[in-house]
Formats: C-alpha cells, structure tokens, sequence
C-alpha cells in the first residue's frame, strides 16, 4: 500500500469519526495530531492525511454542495458515512489537489468504498466523482 493509500485511509478514519462524533475537523485534527506526534509510525502518514482533511474543512461548503448537485436521488445526509468521507476526499483530491491526476483520485477512492463500504458504493463513488471530474474538462 501506498504511503499516500495509506494516508487517504487515515484521513477517512478521520472524517468518519468526526462525523459519528459530531465534532468539528478541526477538533478531529487536533486529537490526531496528538496521536501523530506520539506515535512516529503514525507520522508518515499523517502529513498528507492531515492536508486532505484541512483542505475538506476549508472547503466543505463547495465540497458538500457539488455532492447535492451531483449525487442523483441522493442526500448528503442519505449516505453511508463512509461513502460520505470517501466522496469528499475525492472531491478535494479532483478539484484542490493539482499533484493527483483525476483518474487517480476517482480509482482510489472507488477501491476505497469497494474495501470499506457497501457491495454498490464502488459504482456509486465510481459515478459521482466521475461526474463531478467532467465539470473540470
């Protein structure tokens, strides 16, 4: 795996507990960060995982709306909220992260949703940011 794999994953873990703890990112980046310095294993991982999720929280706005716009019968709050952490981590990766080219982004996140979600969350991850990647074209 990947240390960028690996980051992507933290970063899900990340948005998932925040979201099931009702916390704010900032306060989830916080406490991993904590984590982070105490564990050196950890720091690898961390650096990116932790611009993934800063760079959600600066733009969740515009991130969760393109999500309405683009999920076709489906709410935000309708999600799974693993399907949730994993879409949003795309969307940043297609739209504010210029060093992952879209299709790296939209793979990761679909093997991500095969491996941690629901049988159908590949596909429906597979087609949101599919979608969401053709905007930029």
């Amino acid at each position: 795996m990947s240390a960028r794999t690996k980051a992507r994953k933290r970063a899900i873990d990340l948005l998932y507990g925040a979201d099931l703890r009702e916390i704010s990112l900032n306060q989830a980046i916080e406490m991993e960060a904590e984590r982070a310095k105490a564990d050196p294993n950890r720091w690898n991982s961390w650096i990116y995982a932790r611009q993934i999720v800063e760079g959600i929280a600066e733009h969740g706005d515009e991130i969760d709306e393109l999500i309405e716009t683009y999920a076709q019968g489906w709410t935000i709050n309708r999600m799974p909220v693993t399907d949730r952490a994993i879409i949003r981590i795309g969307i940043w990766e297609i739209l504010f992260n210029d060093e992952v080219p879209d299709g790296v982004a939209i793979d990761e996140a679909v093997e991500a949703a095969k491996s941690l979600s629901t049988d159908d969350s590949g596909s429906f991850v597979n087609g949101l940011l599919g979608r969401i990647a053709q905007t930029r074209a």
